[in-house]
């Protein structure tokens, strides 16, 4: 059987090479930086420090002290180290609560005999990800209704086997439960920390800062995502005490999260890829996002039984291209509109409310490169006219 050396050949390599070469259909990702979809296309500035860090080898404990040392000074906070992605963070965050810097209980997880072990999450604060949090372990203890919470069923929520309180930064997540500050000022009158997911909210860049401001003890975040570093690195930052009980109990430590390792190249790629990211003008990347989704509204704006809009707010992160349909739309549903712009040629992911009774689907810039806004259009365009007259 003959070997196809395509993808070391340097003459003829390209991501179309190598998709064609392993016999996978490339898509263009209007849909933001979702993992299924590829997460989001990495700086130069990235893929360069990663080149470059692949010729050195280090102590990975120097490396990783020295890169926390770093990402604190960049993003404005007292400590910060490097996860397996923000979803790696997650693990961390409950493994560094219940064993902080125990030698014996951070190889005794996932076994939390002797050490408290609970995790008080409002249930508003609930989402698909967050069983990574019992990855090592811990046990939730659900507390209030899936729109409020109360700061007085949080505080008789908490007992001995309590470990830490769990805070959720997210679209469509905004008003539901008790804010950040006062959840905060709750969880440290009785000793507790406060472990923040935060993993898609940036930018604005100010939340670098702003959840640790507020008194969250560690905050997750995406490496991933609008920072465009390495899809597999995710950052957390908060407290200094917490970052080290999170160190100590992370990769490539033995334990729980062993399996979580972050190499040194992706080390380098996502310093230099927060490095980027903290000096982008964000004004002007904002009015380069918005002239686009404008651009993609012109095109279908008048397509009866339907509204289109640029939407930039804490549940859009930069200027979307949001589609309604109202109540004289006639035609199939945003599932089956997502499904046919995947569908079609050239394939396009676009994104939809996920909630139960979605009222919406829209369009995200982030990773559309030259020449993609205008096939977008074009395409959305063609399927919403003919969604629209019963096709």
């Amino acid at each position: 059987m003959a070997q196809n050396r395509r993808l070391n050949d340097p003459q003829t390599l390209t991501g179309q090479s190598i998709v064609d070469d392993l016999g996978v259909t490339p898509l263009i990702n209007a849909g933001g930086p979702n993992t299924k979809h590829s997460g989001s296309r990495p700086r130069l500035e990235a893929i360069e420090a990663m080149e470059a860090m692949s010729e050195v080898f280090v102590d990975m404990d120097e490396l990783l002290l020295a890169a926390g040392e770093r990402i604190a000074e960049i993003t404005g906070n007292e400590a910060a180290t490097i996860t397996s992605g923000a979803s790696g963070g997650l693990v961390v965050q409950a493994a560094a609560a219940m064993a902080k810097d125990d030698p014996e209980r951070i190889t005794q997880l996932p076994i939390t005999d002797g050490m408290p072990s609970e995790l008080i999450i409002q249930r508003g604060h609930r989402f698909v990800y967050d069983h990574l949090y019992l990855a090592p372990g811990s046990s939730f203890v659900e507390v209030g209704r899936p729109t409020d919470s109360t700061i007085e069923e949080i505080e008789q929520a908490i007992g001995p086997n309590t470990a830490a309180l769990i805070h959720l930064e997210s679209p469509y997540k905004e008003t539901f439960g008790v804010p950040l500050p006062e959840l905060a000022e709750l969880a440290h009158a009785h000793g507790l920390p406060v472990l923040a997911d935060c993993a898609s909210m940036l930018p604005p860049r100010e939340n670098l800062s702003k959840y640790t401001a507020q008194g969250a003890d560690l905050v997750s975040f995406s490496g991933g995502k609008a920072v465009r570093g390495p899809q597999s690195t995710g950052f957390l930052i908060g407290k200094p005490e917490w970052v080290e009980f999170a160190r100590l109990n992370n990769a490539p430590n033995p334990g729980v999260t062993r399996a979580q390792k972050v190499s040194k190249e992706e080390i380098a790629g996502l310093l230099a890829a927060l490095e980027a990211f903290v000096s982008v003008d964000e004004e002007a990347e904002t009015k380069h996002y918005r002239d686009q989704m404008n651009f993609i509204i012109d095109q279908i704006t008048e397509i009866p039984g339907i509204t289109a809009e640029i939407q930039h707010n804490y549940d859009h992160y930069i200027p979307h291209a949001v589609v309604t349909f109202g109540n004289d739309w006639r035609g199939p549903d945003y599932s089956e509109i997502t499904a046919r712009l995947k569908a079609g040629s050239p394939r396009i992911y676009a994104a939809f409310d996920y909630r139960p009774n979605p009222n919406h689907m829209w369009i995200d810039p982030l990773n559309l490169q030259d020449g993609e806004v205008e096939i977008v259009a074009e395409q959305l365009r063609k399927i919403l006219i003919e969604a629209a007259s019963g096709g």
